[in-house]
């Protein structure tokens, strides 16, 4: 009886925990669907591990199961203002829309909320009860001072830190003089009563990591603060066995957790979800490795990749490169696809940190976008332009002539790949704007040098051969008919096999022309850009 008066005390107006087990029924899914959940605390910018996750728990729930974003925010000295809305919406930004949520106004969208920790006090406070009312937590009264003290005995004694065994200054106080104590006023917390044996191993399979043994946990762990705010590891386990998540994915900082969070499963009497650690992205730096950082690495903010002007399929698909490595073979063999017909595994999950590469990034965006109509990149850059760039929204203002030059060899069988975010298009495109383009510049022809050479080849070409009504094989015959007269040789293999024989080939000839038209040795198809420029317009240029 004296558990129970001590439990009532300090919980006096807790609902008995059979209530909730009542209120949240069982979901009604099919066999085998999974209910997973990505868990922030609301204190940044949204990390891109962050999205990550959420598109792991995405792949895993489909279409059959839930997906649901729970607030972890017990830790309000840490909490930014409009952090809860920041991470809903980056969700919704990268297409990873949770099934169930809270919003920035505390609004529950789902049946098993609050979805935000700070409104579920009552229901920890009901659990808490009933392990109090057991004998498996005791308050505890031990000041911050004492706190310190236990530590620097056992850093002396070379022992591990922690409130456990020997060093549980209040576990074993009896129930009445914890009740006086707290009826005269004393600050205490609630701690978890460990049943664990250190000397005794567990054995856990993780979905990802596969068979982990661990020693058992023996930490007294705080499940409730002085504030009445729960602890993370006491609420996870109770929102977790309520919410009836059957799947935990989290990052590996997590994985020494687990003993102790089995432990809390099975005292209070829950059945454990399976547990996916996920290996952290990394970063070359210098000639190591590291995590990558909050601080030091902006592409670790979701909000960098809007500013760059990085689709969100980019983003995705590169996170699913580094999810399955068989996923890039696979989007080359159905380009046409959604990626979410992808057969994902979760168990071919790497279990060594995975490198987080922005080159190799931009390469996968590079092919998302090659597969982009010319409407559809219009449209995007177009978008980020006003947001970001007003020289370049200005220069789309003409939508007509901005898709003319936006097709030029897109929606072929082998489109351009020169734009990896929208911030790029100004530069890819500004030499098809009169207004952009100086045809008085210091171009760099390469092959040919001679600018008498040069200025002849330019002469011949428009005097003698260039003719805006041909079609790409008579335009092209005729710039093999040019370099002939040059002296140049009219295919490429054939001037390979005898190179001293000719000054150069027609790719050197078709240069010259190209880079006096658009100042630049490397551009998309020359036919097309010229059909795009003008007659009057390549005339003004040369």
């Amino acid at each position: 009886m004296e558990r129970k008066d001590l439990a009532n005390l300090i919980f006096p107006d807790a609902k008995d925990y059979t209530y909730y087990e009542e209120k949240y029924v069982a979901r009604s899914l099919p066999e085998g669907a999974v209910v997973t959940r990505f868990a922030p605390s609301p204190t940044g910018f949204v990390h891109i591990g962050g999205i990550y996750q959420s598109l792991i728990a995405r792949l895993m729930t489909k279409d059959q199961g839930v997906f649901f974003v729970r607030i972890e925010d017990t830790d309000q000295k840490r909490e930014v203002e409009g952090g809860t809305k920041q991470i809903i919406d980056a969700l919704y930004d990268f297409d990873l829309a949770p099934n169930e949520y809270v919003d920035e106004n505390d609004v529950d969208h789902g049946e098993y909320g609050p979805y935000k920790q700070s409104l579920r006090k009552e229901i920890y406070h009901s659990y808490a009860k009933k392990l109090l009312e057991e004998g498996n937590a005791y308050p505890c009264f031990c000041s911050p001072e004492d706190l310190d003290a236990i530590r620097n005995d056992q850093e002396k004694a070379k022992e591990r830190t922690g409130y456990y065994g020997k060093w549980t200054k209040c576990r074993n106080m009896p129930v009445d003089m914890a009740i006086e104590r707290i009826k005269n006023g004393d600050p205490y917390i609630v701690r978890f009563k460990s049943p664990g044996n250190p000397d005794k191993k567990i054995k856990h399979k993780d979905v990802i990591k596969g068979a982990v043994d661990f020693p058992e946990n023996d930490q007294d762990i705080v499940i409730i603060k002085s504030d009445g705010l729960p602890t993370y590891h006491f609420a996870h386990a109770v929102d977790d066995h309520l919410m009836q998540t059957n799947l935990v994915i989290r990052g590996d900082e997590w994985l020494a957790s687990v003993p102790l969070h089995l432990q809390l499963f099975y005292v209070l009497g829950f059945k454990s979800p399976k547990y996916a650690h996920i290996a952290p992205m990394m970063k070359v730096d210098g000639e190591g490795k590291r995590k990558l950082s909050k601080r030091k690495d902006p592409e670790s903010a979701v909000g960098y990749y809007k500013e760059e002007g990085i689709p969100k399929q980019s983003v995705l698909e590169y996170l699913m490169n580094i999810a399955n490595s068989n996923f890039e073979i696979w989007r080359k063999q159905n380009q046409d696809k959604s990626m979410y017909e992808f057969d994902f595994d979760i168990k071919k999950m790497g279990v060594s940190g995975a490198l987080f590469d922005m080159v190799k990034m931009l390469d996968v965006s590079k092919n998302v976008i090659s597969r982009y109509t010319a409407e559809e990149v219009y449209d995007a850059s177009l978008t980020w332009a006003k947001e970001y760039d007003e020289e370049l929204a200005a220069m789309l203002e003409n939508k007509e002539y901005a898709l003319k030059v936006l097709s030029i060899e897109r929606g072929n069988a082998k489109p351009r790949k020169d734009i990896a975010k929208w911030s790029d298009v100004k530069n890819t495109i500004c030499y098809m704007y009169p207004d952009k383009f100086d045809k008085n510049g210091e171009f760099e022809y390469q092959k040919v040098t001679d600018k008498d050479e040069i200025d002849n080849i330019v002469k011949t070409y428009f005097e003698k051969y260039y003719n805006p009504a041909d079609d790409k094989q008579a335009w092209f015959d005729k710039m093999k008919d040019l370099a002939e007269e040059m002296g140049y040789c009219r295919e490429v293999k054939e001037y390979k096999a005898n190179p001293d024989a000719y000054k150069g080939h027609v790719g050197d000839i078709s240069t010259v022309i190209r880079v006096k038209l658009t100042g630049r040795c490397n551009t998309p198809d020359l036919y097309e850009i010229m059909q795009v420029l003008g007659l009057d317009e390549i005339k003004n240029r040369i």
